[in-house]
């Protein structure tokens, strides 16, 4: 009896802290409607400096500068809206995790090639949001790095003069998508012939993510990932569908603006979706 006494009282008590307790709703507004999000616990510089951001509206009228659809859209460069001077653009230190992977909607900083920024600091203020696309599980399982080289080596060979010979025709109509089905629909053999394994490892959380909502896996474990949209995720398609021109900058720009707003994770939780895991 007592124990179950305990029991309630502690699952009272947890109740109670969810409903007591608060977090920032983020809303980034935009012409092309509102997106809504949460910033993780276990990025906490990179969610302090942009709740930071936010709350002294610098923000505010910067764009999202650069839309590859099926990709993402990368915006909130503040130094340049402000002018500041480049020794002005300060970094934070890299927050990345593991299980934060960029699948479609979450959040992560931009920053500068691992080649002048091997530490992989995040810029100061800008991220971008994951748009990406949903993956075919032999394609996502696969090392297409080595399937290409395989599949160019396998290619000279005499007997497979009509596999060379579809390649090129593809490649001369840069019909890539058909590019990879073809090499993908050769990988077993391939594998066979030289003797190989070209799969990749992922995780069960990585194959489930991209084979349902998609993403960019590519990017993983490479760039802090500390927040996620949990509501708009139509006006994230909106905007990676704007026409774009050089730089890969929308023709018409896309300005937002970013509020936040300490609520309670309870009702974050009940209106948006988003779980919050001890």
């Amino acid at each position: 009896m007592r124990k179950n006494l305990l029991f309630l009282a502690l699952l009272g008590l947890m109740v109670a802290s969810c409903a007591t307790e608060k977090d920032y709703l983020v809303t980034i507004e935009t012409r092309h409607g509102n997106m809504y999000a949460v910033l993780f616990d276990d990025t906490p510089r990179h969610k302090e400096n942009f709740v930071s951001l936010a709350e002294n509206q610098r923000y505010d009228s910067t764009e999202f500068h650069r839309i590859i659809k099926n990709f993402m859209i990368q915006g909130g460069d503040v130094f340049g809206k402000e002018e500041l001077p480049e020794e002005q653009w300060y970094t934070i230190p890299a927050e990345i995790h593991k299980h934060r992977i960029h699948s479609k909607g979450m959040i992560a900083a931009a920053r500068q090639g691992d080649n002048i920024n091997p530490e992989r600091r995040s810029s100061g203020t800008q991220f971008y949001i994951v748009q990406g696309r949903v993956y075919d599980q032999l394609e996502l399982t696969t090392d297409l790095k080595r399937l290409q080289e395989n599949f160019m080596r396998y290619t000279q060979l005499e007997s497979n003069r009509n596999l060379r010979e579809q390649y090129t025709q593809l490649y001369e109509f840069g019909d890539f998508n058909g590019i990879n089905k073809l090499m993908l629909s050769h990988k077993e053999e391939m594998e066979r012939f030289f003797n190989t394994n070209l799969d990749k490892k992922l995780t069960s959380q990585q194959i489930e993510k991209y084979t349902t909502v998609g993403g960019t896996p590519h990017l993983d474990d490479a760039y802090t990932v500390f927040g996620r949209v949990v509501e708009g995720l139509e006006v994230l398609d909106k905007i990676a569908a704007e026409p774009t021109g050089p730089g890969d900058k929308p023709r018409e720009p896309v300005f937002m603006k970013v509020k936040v707003e300490k609520i309670s994770k309870e009702r974050i939780t009940r209106d948006y979706g988003f779980e919050y895991i001890d």
